[in-house]
């Protein structure tokens, strides 16, 4: 908008009138001279005053504004060049046993989800966006059917190694794209390596991805109308749940690795802890940490004597939202997609309807069943 100005004129008149002849009395018979007469103005002064804006409407600055040839991320919210933004990500399947430990590569997702799977241990499921240097990501383990309902959120290419019974017919449905270990691609986009005994040594790379996409011809960028997840706050703005519970110490209650979140003041992020430790990316040599952590209360069932389990991932349900040392209670609920429900958003919203807003940076979530709620630890 341009600045628009309101424009104030003064108009100053000055009229003079006819002055009068003043007689003078005189002493005695001395004559007293008149004064000369004044001549009347005939038209009034007009005073010009310049325009001076009174109020100026200043354009605001834009608190999201972007370089040439950038946007903001949908999985970070910050800002990335087009190219990779409008790529759709890979959610890639990896190894969280003890065994796998330190995996590689996880600390460049920018969103990293976390299920329970048989045998109350979990996995770990990481969405990447830019990982065009990364030469090893993993290790990489096999699907189960509600990541593959996850990794449909992000309008992501899921990638795993093998896969559960249970997850064989969702996977063989025309809108999951895939690139599975046992499949077509599966030399393509994986390699093992020799300093661990399988199946803790299966590994994928940028270019074994870019390779398996392109050999089984999937669609590389988002299609039109893709939305995204999560709402973001604005760039120069930070979300600090005001009102909100203190929320420094996090535990899911996961019983085999037994995680915890601690929140670093200095960083403003939550470092992620797992099996009496900083969890560390091999790559980095570095603690794992993120601005945001969700924990997603989803119902479940058990499936077999195997302890295979089921997430109902449509219903909706309970979350807690922590970030900058507190946390809000909030409600999941997934966008209603008439043309196909599996293809639709999980959304985050208050408990009076609103949509959370987000810190913009790294997200964790933490998938728990609804019946363990009562035994996560918040403090």
């Amino acid at each position: 908008m341009n600045p628009g100005y309101k424009w104030n004129k003064k108009i100053a008149a000055a009229i003079l009138g006819a002055v009068c002849l003043l007689a003078l009395s005189g002493c005695g018979n001395e004559e007293t001279p008149q004064a000369e007469p004044v001549q009347p103005a005939n038209q009034p002064t007009e005073v010009i005053v310049e325009p001076t804006p009174e109020a100026e409407d200043v354009e605001e600055e834009d608190p999201n504004a972007l370089e040439p040839g950038q946007m903001r991320s949908y999985l970070s919210g910050l800002p990335v060049d087009e190219k990779i933004g409008n790529r759709r990500p890979v959610a890639i399947m990896l190894n969280n046993l003890e065994a796998a430990q330190p995996m590689s590569g996880v600390s460049y997702a920018d969103v990293v989800y976390e299920y329970v799977v048989e045998g109350a241990i979990t996995r770990l499921m990481g969405v990447f966006e830019n990982y065009d240097d990364l030469d090893k990501i993993g290790s990489v383990r096999s699907c189960r059917e509600y990541f593959v309902y996850t990794a449909l959120e992000f309008d992501a290419i899921y990638m795993h190694f093998g896969q559960a019974a249970y997850a064989v017919e969702l996977l063989g449905k025309d809108y999951v794209n895939n690139l599975n270990g046992l499949g077509e691609a599966g030399d393509t986009c994986f390699y093992r390596t020799s300093d661990r005994q399988a199946p803790h040594n299966v590994y994928t790379s940028a270019k074994g991805i870019q390779a398996g996409i392109e050999k089984l011809g999937y669609r590389e960028d988002h299609y039109e109308g893709y939305k995204g997840k999560f709402k973001f706050c604005d760039l120069n703005k930070v979300v600090t749940n005001d009102g909100g519970k203190p929320a420094t110490h996090i535990e899911p209650k996961y019983r085999i690795n037994k995680p915890w979140f601690d929140y670093n003041e200095q960083t403003g992020k939550y470092d992620r802890y797992q099996y009496d430790g900083p969890q560390i990316d091999d790559l980095t040599g570095e603690q794992i940490s993120f601005d945001n952590v969700i924990i997603q209360y989803n119902k479940w069932i058990q499936l077999d004597e195997k302890d295979y389990l089921a997430f109902d991932c449509h219903s909706g349900g309970l979350i807690q939202y922590f970030t900058k040392g507190k946390m809000v209670v909030g409600m999941w609920q997934r966008d209603i997609n008439e043309e196909n429900f599996d293809l639709s958003a999980i959304r985050y919203y208050d408990m009076d309807g609103n949509e959370i807003e987000i810190n913009n940076g790294k997200t964790f979530i933490c998938v728990v069943q609804d019946t363990e709620m009562d035994n996560v630890v918040i403090e």
